[in-house]
């Protein structure tokens, strides 16, 4: 009863204000990719396997990255966008389910519209909750792409974007992107500098508030990537899901059976 009573308090708070939100620039458009990758814990346990599907579809990027668990989950996120100048998100759609997580999730947000969904399934008693709404989408709303918009921003340079958060009803946030210095990382026997990348919501104080209480607060993210002559995704850390644990995504290459 507190939490419905402390969301009612504060969702009038918290329509969002983007007069000034712009885009960001596209220094590096995006193509054709089929990179594959490995989910571990922070310890370095593999936990899952995956791959980042990528294609260009007349003016249309969609992006999908697909990870299967060794216990049977699923998480599958795909996010279309356009680079004509800008990155523009068009459409954002995320499917969480088996027992990794809290419950099974489907998400889908367009911007045409505005219109998002939220389907989520209780792991005990099967029971289904629908989420639906509207909510005004300033042009630099970019779920599914931060690592996108990692890798074009220029040296030295931060950015404060927004992303859709769903609680399970939806929220704008603002998410700020900072470079923290420089790492370096050996390919091979060849040693490069990755560029560290943090990524930091700020909800607003009343949502800051009520997240706290509620034990939802996101905690920072992490990536980094390499800058030399063309930028090259390294290692994501951060949580995946709504008061999941960190985890971190890493290349890997194909190897032949023993």
């Amino acid at each position: 009863m507190l939490r419905t009573v402390l969301i009612a308090l504060v969702t009038g708070l918290l329509w969002p204000q983007f007069a000034a939100a712009a885009p960001v620039p596209v220094r590096f458009p995006e193509g054709l990719t089929h990179g594959f990758l490995v989910l571990r814990t922070l310890e370095g346990e593999l936990i899952a396997s995956g791959d980042l599907l990528q294609s260009v579809r007349a003016a249309q990027v969609e992006s999908r990255m697909v990870f299967r668990f060794k216990d049977g989950s699923l998480l599958d996120e795909k996010v279309v966008f356009t680079q004509e100048g800008v990155f523009v998100m068009q459409s954002y759609r995320l499917l969480q389910k088996g027992p990794v997580f809290g419950e099974d999730t489907e998400i889908s947000l367009e911007r045409a519209s505005g219109k998002y969904r939220v389907t989520t399934t209780d792991h005990l008693s099967g029971a289904e909750a629908v989420t639906e709404g509207t909510l005004p989408l300033p042009p630099d709303t970019y779920n599914g792409m931060v690592i996108n918009i990692a890798k074009n921003l220029p040296k030295g340079a931060h950015e404060t974007v927004h992303i859709v958060a769903f609680m399970p009803a939806a929220k704008l946030v603002k998410l700020e992107v900072t470079q923290a210095g420089e790492h370096k990382v050996l390919v091979g026997e060849l040693a490069k500098s990755a560029t560290h990348y943090v990524f930091s919501p700020r909800p607003g104080a009343w949502l800051t508030f009520l997240a706290t209480l509620l034990g939802r607060m996101p905690p920072d993210s992490h990536a980094w990537i390499v800058t030399d002559e063309l930028p090259a995704f390294v290692r994501f850390e951060g949580p995946l899901h709504p008061a999941g644990p960190a985890w971190r995504i890493e290349l890997t290459s194909p190897r032949w059976p023993d």
